[in-house]
């Protein structure tokens, strides 16, 4: 007999969802702390290469 959608997942699916909902927040968090601000990204540095500077 097939699950009908109003029946609540059993025990390891709960489990399985909770573990990656964490996992997912750890990810997010991580990636949040090692974000660099745009401003750092957009300052002009010179190319010396293009000058013919060693």
């Amino acid at each position: 007999m097939p699950k009908s959608d109003d029946e609540p997942p059993n025990t390891g699916e709960r489990i399985d969802a909770v573990e990656q909902e964490a996992a997912k927040r750890r990810l997010l968090a991580q990636a949040e702390a090692e974000r660099i601000p745009v401003e750092e990204t957009t300052r002009v540095v010179p190319d010396r290469r293009w000058r013919g500077e060693p």
